[in-house]
């Protein structure tokens, strides 16, 4: 990223990112024409920067979908760095993001089910519901994961779903996650036991196997 940009992003400054489109117009899509780079919509989502992110995904929204040199998109780093508010808002604005799968399959929902945040999944979940099917490229759902992270809070809020989309089509919820299988042929149910996870086992799915 051009230096001039970085510093712009690091500041946040919604009048300095004009200002240097003043000087030069070009500078934002000389970003965009590179396949894999860190853009200032990357740098703004890290860093909590929510009024420099929003102006930059109504000039470039092509930048939301980008994935960085590590394989991120905006939406990842700002899950990552615990930028709620700005993950909110980038979710606002485009509900196709929750889904985007950047390195190893991970979505930003995979990566919100892996770090912990109730109020972010189910605001995710709200937004784009059949992000919950979506799998790594190790066949891993949220539900997987959030069992791996014994994240017992988020897994109530992955169960909430799961009985709605149970109520509208039992074996669509059954086959794409409750019976999704993982590489090793693990569900989340297995992976619970293995793990002599009770509490993993109990609640989130006794109503679905009872």
């Amino acid at each position: 990223m051009d230096p001039k940009l970085l510093r712009v992003a690091q500041s946040g400054s919604v009048n300095a990112l004009y200002s240097l489109l003043q000087k030069d117009p070009c500078i934002l899509q000389n970003v965009d024409v590179l396949p894999f780079i860190h853009t200032p919509l990357h740098e703004a989502s890290s860093t909590g920067k929510i009024d420099l992110a929003m102006e930059l995904m109504i000039l470039k929204p092509s930048f939301a979908k980008k994935l960085n040199e590590d394989g991120l998109t905006p939406l990842h780093l700002a899950v990552e760095n615990h930028q709620a508010e700005l993950a909110l808002e980038l979710v606002k604005f485009d509900p196709s993001l929750v889904r985007i799968r950047g390195r190893g399959g991970m979505t930003p929902l995979h990566l919100v089910a892996k770090e912990g945040d109730v109020e972010l999944l189910t605001e995710f979940i709200l937004v784009c519901p059949e992000s919950i099917t979506d799998a790594t490229l190790n066949g891993e759902t949220a539900l997987h994961i959030a069992v791996i992270s014994d994240r017992y809070e988020e897994l109530k809020v992955l169960r909430g779903w799961m009985q709605r989309m149970r109520k509208g089509d039992a074996s669509t919820t059954e086959i794409q996650v409750l019976n999704k299988r993982d590489r090793k042929g693990n569900t989340a149910l297995h992976l619970a036991a293995y793990n002599n996870n009770h509490q993993a086992c109990s609640y989130p799915f006794s109503e679905f196997f009872s």
